[in-house]
C-alpha cells in the first residue's frame, strides 16, 4: 500500500539547542509546517472496535484513571476510524479528500514530565483549556482530540467529559509526548525499542473511558521517519498530521493563530490545534474567529473520521 514520503525531522543542531531548554521545561512546542500531500488511500480496517463503550467509574480530578482493559490493540466489534491492517507501516495523512465543505478541527493535548512537575511546583495552573470546551459544547461543534496518556492521567474527569460527548473523537498522542526521531525541537527523544509500547499504552489508557475512539495517531511535532512508522506497525493505526497548522503554542495574540488556521484552510483541511492552557494560552480566543472565519468560507467543523471519509 502506498505511503506518503515520511517527514524528515529537523537536523540543524544550532536550533535545536536554542530551543532545547524551554522545550524540556515547557512540554509542547510548535508544530512543523506539513508538506503539501493528499489523503493516502486507506485499507479496509482489520483490528476493529466499538465505537462507544461502557463509561468508567466516576473518579475525582486528579486521581488514577480507570484500569486499561485492552493491550493497544483495537478489540473486536464494528469498524474504528483509522484501524488499519497491523504489522504493515501505517499510512500518514494531512488532510482529507478536497471536496464537500467539511473540515476538522484537532486539538493536541500535550504533558510531559517537565509540565507535570510544573504543574505540582504551581508554577503553572492548568494544561487544560476548559475555556476551548466550553464553547465546543456550547455551539456543538465536533472536534478530535489527540491525547498523551499523561495528560488523561492528569485530567481524568476532563478525559470523562470529552468521552461522554458524541461530537468528540478521542485519538493518541504518545503517552510522555517525547520524541519519536532526533532533533524534533528539542524533546527529549523515547527509545527505539520503547516506541511501540508507548503508544499501545497510550490507547490503553484512552480506551478505558469509552466514547468515540479511534486508531488515529499523531506524533510529537509531526516528526517522524521510517523506524517510527515501522515501529507503530504491530498496532494498526493511521497517522494524522494535518495541512493547516495554527502555531498557537506560546503565541503572544489570538491575531496569528486565526490567520495561520484561515489563510490556508481548504475543504477536508485538518487543522491542528492544542488544548493545552498554559502553553497555548491564545487558543481560547483564537476559536469563535476561527469558526466564523470558516463559517464566512463555507465551511463546517467535522470528526476527523468523516473528513477523511472514514466515518
Amino acid at each position: 500500500m502506498p505511503v506518503k514520503t515520511p517527514r524528515v525531522p529537523l537536523a540543524a543542531a544550532t536550533i535545536a539547542a536554542v530551543i532545547a531548554a524551554a522545550a524540556l521545561l515547557a512540554g509542547p512546542v510548535p508544530l512543523r509546517t506539513p508538506t503539501a500531500a493528499g489523503i493516502v488511500p486507506i485499507p479496509a480496517a482489520q483490528p476493529p472496535s466499538p465505537s462507544s463503550g461502557p463509561t468508567p467509574a466516576p473518579t475525582t480530578p486528579g486521581t488514577a484513571p480507570p484500569a486499561p482493559t485492552t493491550s493497544g490493540t483495537a478489540p473486536s466489534g464494528t469498524t474504528t476510524p483509522g484501524a488499519t491492517p497491523p504489522g504493515t507501516r501505517p499510512p500518514v495523512v494531512d488532510h482529507g479528500p478536497r471536496v464537500g465543505n467539511r473540515v476538522a478541527l484537532t486539538f493536541d493535548a500535550d504533558m510531559t514530565d517537565a509540565m507535570r512537575y510544573q504543574l505540582r511546583s504551581g508554577a503553572v495552573r492548568s494544561y487544560a483549556n476548559l475555556k476551548i470546551i466550553d464553547l465546543l459544547e456550547r455551539e456543538r461543534v465536533p472536534a478530535t482530540f489527540f491525547l498523551t496518556g499523561k495528560w488523561v492521567e492528569q485530567y481524568p474527569a476532563v478525559t470523562r467529559r470529552l468521552a461522554a460527548n458524541p461530537r468528540f473523537e478521542l485519538a493518541n498522542h504518545t503517552y510522555g509526548h517525547l520524541a519519536f526521531t532526533p532533533d524534533c525541537y528539542g524533546l527529549p527523544r523515547i527509545p527505539e525499542r520503547e516506541m511501540t509500547a508507548d503508544v499501545a499504552r497510550t490507547f490503553d489508557v484512552v480506551a478505558a473511558y469509552g466514547g468515540r475512539q479511534t486508531r488515529y495517531f499523531r506524533f510529537p511535532g509531526l516528526c517522524h521517519d521510517r523506524k517510527a512508522l515501522d515501529a507503530l506497525a504491530p498496532l494498526g493505526v493511521t497517522v494524522v498530521d494535518g495541512d493547516v497548522v495554527s502555531g498557537d503554542p506560546f503565541a503572544k495574540s489570538w491575531r496569528p493563530v486565526v490567520r495561520a488556521a484561515l489563510d490556508g484552510v481548504r475543504p477536508g483541511s485538518v487543522i491542528v490545534l492544542h488544548v493545552t492552557e498554559a502553553n497555548a494560552p491564545m487558543t481560547d480566543e483564537a476559536l469563535p474567529h476561527i469558526l466564523a472565519g470558516l463559517a464566512e468560507r463555507g465551511l463546517e467543523p467535522a470528526p476527523l473520521s468523516e473528513v477523511l471519509g472514514q466515518g
